[in-house]
């Protein structure tokens, strides 16, 4: 170990950027644990203050976490640094199942949409201070009435991700438990850390969070709650009505809690959604269209209750303050002009998702997956698994970055995985995770 060498520094902020140098550049692997604070003070020539102010600043950061008599620690997911994901070197010629993408050849062309824009901006152009876009809102407005969301304000964000850092920092503060899906999105989590957070996972099954585990966080003093009605990312659970119907009545209870729900699957899937919005005093919805329309028509719906809508944009205004009318309206003349058929694009990941559980259950192996990208399939060891399938020209993700305390566990995008290559991969899974016995001579 280096830590001797690599904590320095003659204040409390550059000791911190020392420590989050080693971090960025892997010198300093996740679950490292850092010397005591005296220590630390020794190495560096400071005083105990200006080291133990460095650790704070670290814990803030989200670098670190203390974990009680095992002193200070690397995070798993160091996320104030910057990291790539857990990357795999792939063989030559080998399948990537690991992007989470959806498949370009079920994205609309933007040729029309985006010509539409520019007419539309030439005719009215947005200056500052003129606000979202009128159509897309309104269309928005008409697509959350028919899911039976309840009315509210309206706020566009760029991307989900934008939208919920901006509630949890107006809401919480560093420390505060804030109940998470387990297995659950990689970004969310880093987000989680990064802020200080702390996260109090809820198991998730193929109908979303158990509403026992979620009952527990709440008891546990958890501000807030976030919940993937559909499309979940990694499971693929969707949340149906009697399990939408126990979760509110868990969370009746508990009025004060802000519920934050990403349902970024809208555009693509076919499930319903049984959204939960308005059960609580503090609320919010979300829909990307990052999945339907492509990543990089990088924005969100949001709605919510009229306090937490109006934090947000208070915020938005002064930070990047509102999202291209550009992007707007091109998402609006996506959805006016039904750009994408949802039950076809729909039908063709299911066709995908459903082929790749189904192969694995002849094969005896359990996978979920029941909207969405992917598939979860859980294995005794990830990195036995991931080595074996790399052999065979495959590559997964690793579910260590989903998970907090669920069981290890393979991410496979389906999005576009061929049908005809279904029976190979899920023969070479099952291989992979119950090798023949080699046979002994003598």
């Amino acid at each position: 170990m280096q830590e001797k060498y690599l904590i320095t520094g003659g204040t409390a902020n550059e000791i911190a950027a020392a420590v989050e140098a080693a971090v960025s550049g892997g010198r300093l692997a996740p679950g490292t644990t850092l010397p005591p604070v005296r220590e630390v003070a020794i190495t560096a020539g400071v005083s105990p203050n200006t080291a133990a102010a460095a650790y704070r600043l670290l814990r803030e950061r989200g670098v670190v976490e203390t974990a009680g008599r095992r002193g200070t620690r690397i995070r798993p997911r160091p996320a104030s640094t910057f990291r790539e994901d857990i990357s795999i070197e792939a063989p030559p010629g080998a399948r990537d199942l690991s992007t989470g993408n959806p498949d370009p050849a079920l994205l609309p062309p933007l040729h029309a949409a985006l010509a539409a824009a520019a007419r539309a901006h030439a005719e009215r152009p947005a200056m500052y201070g003129t606000g979202d876009d009128e159509e897309f809102l309104a269309l928005a407005a008409e697509a959350l009435r028919a899911d039976g969301v309840p009315p509210g304000p309206l706020a566009v964000t760029s991307g989900t991700l934008d939208a919920v850092e901006r509630v949890l920092t107006a809401h919480l503060r560093p420390g505060d438990p804030i109940a998470v899906e387990d297995p659950g999105y990689t970004a969310l989590l880093d987000l989680v850390g990064v802020l200080g957070l702390r996260a109090v996972p809820m198991r998730v099954d193929d109908d979303g969070p158990l509403p026992d585990d979620l009952a527990r966080a709440l008891r546990a003093g958890a501000r807030a709650v976030v919940i993937t009605p559909r499309a979940q990312n990694p499971t693929g659970a969707s949340v149906p009505a009697a399990r939408a119907g126990a979760l509110r009545d868990v969370l009746t209870a508990y009025p004060g809690v802000l519920l934050i729900e990403d349902d970024h699957g809208s555009g693509m899937v076919d499930t319903p959604l049984h959204a939960l919005a308005g059960v609580t005093d503090r609320w919010i919805l979300t829909r990307s269209t990052a999945k339907a329309f492509g990543p990089d028509l990088r924005l969100a719906l949001v709605t919510g209750d009229a306090a937490t809508l109006d934090r947000l944009r208070g915020r938005q205004r002064l930070a990047a303050g509102w999202v291209s009318r550009l992007l707007q309206r091109t998402v609006a003349h996506l959805w006016r002009t039904g750009a994408v058929d949802q039950t076809a694009v729909a039908a063709a990941y299911a066709r995908r998702r459903n082929g790749l559980v189904t192969a694995l259950a002849e094969r005896g192996i359990q996978a979920h997956g029941r909207t969405g990208l992917n598939v979860w399939i859980p294995v005794p060891d990830e990195t036995v698994a991931i080595t074996r399938l790399l052999s065979r020209g495959w590559v997964p993700a690793p579910g260590a970055r989903n998970r907090l305390t669920a069981p290890p566990a393979l991410r496979l995008t389906i999005s576009s995985l061929p049908p005809a290559a279904i029976p190979s991969l899920a023969t070479d899974i099952a291989t992979s995770l119950h090798p023949p016995t080699p046979a002994h001579w003598g």
